[in-house]
């Protein structure tokens, strides 16, 4: 595990919300499809009543309703994809040393500064020691 598979678990972490929010709005226009009756008489006598069923889009966006279904999985694969590299990540995590993953945790993916991290990390922690305990524990890896 590299620093670059860290950064992809943030990336991963935003693609799944982002992908959640566009199944979401996929749905919503899914929803905008009208139907309607009609009804009228026949043009020839016996004159009779007639019931026409009328349904569509309610905007013209899509020309065919199987295009939704085909987007929608495309969505829901790209959201797979990013929810098996944050599981990937999270589950190597639990396999390193826990002071490890704290230190990852607010430099990676909370994007704080070496000092910020040393403060938080405590226990007379300076920003150097902080970063140079990564620096070796990212080379072994």
């Amino acid at each position: 595990m590299d620093k670059q598979i860290l950064k992809d678990y943030i990336d991963a972490c935003a693609q799944v919300k982002e992908t959640k929010e566009q199944i979401r709005k996929l749905r919503k226009a899914r929803k905008q499809m009208v139907a309607d009756t009609s009804k009228g008489s026949a043009h020839e006598f016996p004159y009779t009543a007639q019931t026409y069923h009328l349904e569509g889009l309610a905007y013209p966006t899509v020309r065919d309703p199987g295009e939704l279904d085909r987007l929608e999985e495309i969505l829901r694969e790209r959201l797979r994809n990013a929810e098996r590299i944050k599981h990937d990540v999270e589950a190597w995590l639990n396999t390193i040393p826990m002071r490890m993953q704290r230190i990852i945790r607010y430099r990676i993916f909370e994007e704080l500064a070496w000092s910020d991290v040393a403060i938080r990390m405590g226990r007379k922690a300076t920003a150097d020691g902080v970063r140079m305990e990564y620096t070796r524990f990212m080379g072994e890896k």
